[in-house]
């Protein structure tokens, strides 16, 4: 049987945590930073745990991390 090949758009996003949860970067971080406030900027810097459904859907395309 084949091995099952890493999505790696995927895996260049999104982390694993020490208890096997997955994290990543928030949106809307990236530009047009100006009109945000210094408390948003803050809150966007901090990584976020991903949804039951979402890491039900990138474990199944990143078999090996």
């Amino acid at each position: 049987m084949p091995k099952i090949k890493t999505h790696k758009g995927v895996a260049k996003r999104i982390k694993k945590t020490a208890n096997g949860k997955l994290k990543s970067k928030k949106a809307f971080h990236s530009h047009i930073l100006t009109k945000k406030s210094p408390k948003k900027k803050r809150q966007l810097r901090k990584k976020k745990i991903l949804s039951k459904d979402y890491q039900a859907r990138y474990k199944k395309v990143l078999p090996y991390k």
